[in-house]
């Protein structure tokens, strides 16, 4: 099930006296969320908080946001250490696009041969690209999420690759019994 509100951020730390505060971006780009009308804190059991956005500056990799509703350096540093969230309609996707938060529990499967590995565990960041944890029947196989190895990435139906051979060695035939799993974030 695709999440509704996906996390953009975390509040950092108080910026001056009237609320501002400092903000690590988790989106593509600090544009991303600079751009955004409304933010939106979690209050709890898939409860969540809509707060209008007052004012959004880039600042290198972060962004000094405003958010109604905090208007003193103390409320900003009462949600200090606070995730942020997006609702996913609110963030423009380019056509072929795609939320990485989407992907775990994808399955995965051969492009050519069609044969199915296993399900997208998790998305990581690694020192020259994105890397994708796919779970197998034998363990835990890494691949760059690059376009030499994962052909498509369809989030109804899932991720296609094209691996060398040795990529997943040990799992050489159809997995036809796979147990699904809810993604996790």
């Amino acid at each position: 099930m695709k999440m509704q509100y996906l996390e953009c951020g975390k509040v950092c730390a108080p910026h001056g006296v009237r609320g501002l505060f400092k903000t690590e971006v988790w989106c593509d780009s600090p544009k991303v969320l600079a751009k955004a009308s409304r933010v939106f804190l979690a209050k709890g059991e898939g409860r969540y908080e809509e707060h209008a956005v007052t004012s959004a500056t880039v600042a290198g990799n972060t962004v000094l946001l405003g958010i109604a509703g905090i208007s003193s350096r103390e409320e900003a540093q009462a949600i200090g250490g606070k995730t942020l969230y997006l609702d996913r309609s609110d963030i423009p996707v380019p056509r072929g696009g795609y939320f990485l938060a989407d992907l775990p529990g994808l399955p995965v499967t051969d492009k050519n041969t069609g044969k199915l590995y296993g399900t997208v565990r998790e998305v990581s960041d690694g020192v020259a690209t994105r890397l994708l944890t796919v779970k197998t029947p034998s363990g835990d196989v890494i691949l760059p999420l690059v376009p030499a190895f994962v052909a498509e990435v369809d989030t109804d139906r899932g991720v296609f690759v094209t691996p060398i051979p040795g990529f997943f060695d040990g799992d050489a035939e159809v997995i036809d019994n796979m147990p699904s799993e809810e993604p996790t974030v």
